[in-house]
């Protein structure tokens, strides 16, 4: 039997494998509708996609910036805190907050519902969108990671262009989260999962698989440990 850590590394594998194989050659079979897309909208389908493409590259840019910003200010910087989650994270609910410092890839394509509250170190690269449901809490240093890479090393290596400019190929999964979550600290949550309501994650675990709602699930790879009995009904915010 694997120690927890292989094992946890060959449940990834089997989560991103499929891909494996996808991307040689993608260059040139990109044909028909598939061609016609732009590589935002291939990125947000979770399709290959190239990151180096000028519009990708402008989004992550602003999105870093505004992270930053966001990260000079003070909790009492309450107007100007708001202004600048209007545009790095224009998607969410009533009452969210985010403590500083946080990091978000491109921020538009996170979603967060009302009640919303992330602790120190929040980490989202959200290539794929992230949805996440009201009255939702994270610890501190939770990373979410819709990011994915072929297991192949020639496939996922750098490439040259005529020009002598280099770029790599990705893709993504989205990742959902219910209603009325608790997720400790230190959690790691990969692309791909949905996590039902009313769950509490953990800290310290690495989410690779999907957890159903109303579970106690923990460790790495993250695992259900038991039913929560103990629901009922979270109060309207």
């Amino acid at each position: 039997m694997p120690s927890p850590p292989l094992f946890s590394l060959f449940i990834f594998f089997l989560t991103v494998g499929h891909k494996s194989g996808i991307i040689r050659g993608v260059e040139n079979d990109m044909k028909g509708t598939e061609s016609m897309l732009t590589e935002k909208e291939k990125m947000l389908k979770g399709d290959i996609y190239d990151p180096t493409d000028s519009e990708l590259a402008e989004l992550r840019i602003r999105a870093h910036r505004l992270s930053q910003q966001y990260n000079l200010t003070y909790e009492t910087d309450i107007k100007q805190r708001e202004d600048i989650l209007n545009q790095l994270l224009p998607n969410r609910g009533e009452g969210a907050f985010l403590q500083s410092p946080v990091q978000f890839d491109y921020g538009i394509f996170t979603t967060v519902g009302k009640g919303f509250y992330a602790n120190f170190n929040f980490t989202v690269l959200d290539t794929c969108p992230i949805t996440i449901g009201d009255n939702v809490f994270f610890g501190p240093n939770c990373s979410l990671y819709t990011a994915m890479h072929s297991l192949n090393p020639a496939e996922r290596a750098c490439r040259r262009r005529e020009d002598g400019s280099v770029y790599d190929l990705e893709y993504g999964k989205p990742i959902t989260i219910g209603n009325n979550c608790w997720i400790a600290g230190n959690v790691t949550i990969c692309g791909g999962v949905t996590v039902g309501d009313n769950c509490v994650i953990g800290a310290g675990s690495v989410v690779t698989r999907s957890i159903p709602a109303n579970s106690l699930a923990a460790g790495n790879p993250c695992r259900v440990i038991r039913e929560l009995t103990e629901v009922n009904e979270a109060p309207n915010y």
